[in-house]
């Protein structure tokens, strides 16, 4: 019974070889991912060994987002494997060092375990960077700085339309003679009655232009409305005295003439009567 029977035929072969077998090569109908796609290392993909599971287990983890749960309770409650199962792929990960776990106390003194899941085992970042902590939120876009106010200017005693607009054409004539003093619409009705001050003060426009601009410095204005606006107001001339109103013109002193009447001398612009004789006069009916 245990000899060898050299005429049997050889067993057939249960599975034929692939390159004799029509459909055994592996054909890819794949479609670009542009959202919701995690990409994986074929050595994790590949792995010669590690376990089915713990291959699909990693692939999982690393499709989480930071911050998610992927302790054995809440694994164990997504897949249907058991925790011993599920426990002994996280141990085959992390000896290949796709985890890594390490506990930790917070400050109540609770001892948890922080896990952190690596996609090329042996690289390790920061510990303040690593990706197992929430990722931070965008930055909100921050408003833009507020537009620092310009000195105050003086404030003139009266003003027209005719004086501001006259200020107008000064501020807008000084990038003529310097072009760092280009002055914005806003800058000009804020610098304009500073300038109706000067012209108050019986100061030509050419006067008030020379100056602004004289003297000043060689670098950039980084706020020329601003230097103008301090040059309004600390070198303001003082207002011209009040002059007395000039006094009444004396009457004419007239000459001297007799009086047709009275003979007497009185002082006339013609002769005539003087005035009594003409008062008289003016009563006798």
């Amino acid at each position: 019974m245990d000899t060898e029977n050299p005429s049997a035929h050889a067993p057939a072969k249960s599975r034929t070889t692939g390159k004799n077998h029509p459909h055994a090569g592996l054909v890819h109908d794949n479609a670009r991912h542009t959202t919701r796609f995690t990409v994986i290392g074929n050595h994790l993909a590949q792995h010669e060994e590690l376990s089915l599971l713990a291959i699909g287990l990693g692939v999982h983890i690393q499709s989480l987002p930071p911050g998610a749960l992927i302790d054995i309770k809440s694994l164990a409650s997504r897949f249907i494997e058991g925790r011993a199962r599920i426990a002994a792929a996280l141990n085959e990960l992390e000896t290949h060092g796709y985890l890594r776990r390490t506990h930790e106390r917070t400050a109540t003194g609770r001892i948890f375990t922080r896990t952190v899941s690596c996609n090329k085992p042996g690289h390790r970042t920061d510990p303040a960077d690593t990706s197992s902590r929430p990722a931070r939120r965008p930055a909100q876009d921050k408003p833009p700085p507020r537009r620092k106010l310009l000195p105050a200017v003086p404030k003139p005693s009266y003003t027209s339309a005719t004086l501001l607009q006259a200020a107008v054409d000064v501020l807008a004539g000084l990038r003529h003679h310097d072009p760092r003093l280009l002055l914005s619409a806003t800058d000009a009705e804020h610098l304009a009655p500073g300038v109706v001050a000067w012209l108050e003060r019986d100061l030509t426009p050419t006067a008030v232009r020379h100056a602004l601009i004289a003297d000043l410095p060689d670098e950039p204005l980084r706020r020329p409305a601003a230097l103008l606006a301090h040059r309004l107001a600390a070198q303001l001339p003082p207002l011209p005295p009040i002059r007395p109103p000039a006094p009444a013109a004396p009457e004419p002193r007239h000459p001297l003439h007799n009086c047709d009447g009275c003979d007497h001398a009185f002082r006339s612009p013609t002769p005539g009567l003087c005035r009594a004789c003409r008062t008289t006069s003016a009563t006798i009916p």
